[in-house]
């Protein structure tokens, strides 16, 4: 059932600290907050843009280092600072013209529950809060900030058939 269901997504949204990160805020000497990202979670997010999926961010807290990290992945669907998540969806569902059934959302904590009850696809992180995991239809093997995205890339692009034809593609 999970791969019918992957095979359904057009867009898919991500929540930012403990999904593309670790969930640990840093900040430095003078107050400037840092934040560390995986790498593969990056190819995997080029490589489902590739494909012709939106991805998006819905995120609750604002922070110029992922402004620079969606600029770098060419990520222009950026929500930040969002309290209500599920508003968020409504907003970027009219934006972009993608129903909801055809929508992934992949958290981790409590404040991405609403959202996850409203997309066709919620997943949830492998260290994601239980009630998180209870709401998902699918929960990664990896943890959050350590290639989880990479591991629903890759099984998105497997479920769509795109995995192959892109592999031979963009790595001849």
């Amino acid at each position: 059932m999970t791969d019918t269901l992957l095979k359904q997504i057009t867009m898919i949204l991500l929540d930012v600290d403990g999904v593309l990160t670790t969930g640990q805020v840093i900040y430095n000497d003078t107050g400037q907050e840092t934040k560390v990202f995986h790498v593969r979670d990056g190819l995997g997010i080029r490589m489902l843009m590739e494909a012709g999926l939106t991805v998006g961010i819905v995120t609750g807290r604002r922070s110029m280092a992922l402004v620079h990290r969606c600029r770098n992945l060419g990520i222009s669907l950026l929500k930040d600072g969002i309290r209500d998540k599920a508003a968020a969806l409504d907003d970027i569902l009219k934006e972009t013209g993608i129903p909801s059934a055809a929508t992934a959302f992949v958290g981790d904590d409590l404040p991405d529950l609403p959202i996850m009850r409203r997309v066709g696809m919620p997943i949830a992180v492998g260290d994601a809060h239980d009630l998180v995991k209870q709401a998902a239809i699918m929960t990664t093997q990896a943890m959050g900030g350590c290639g989880a995205v990479r591991e629903i890339s890759e099984r998105i692009l497997q479920a769509r058939g795109d995995w192959n034809p892109l592999i031979k593609r963009l790595f001849p």
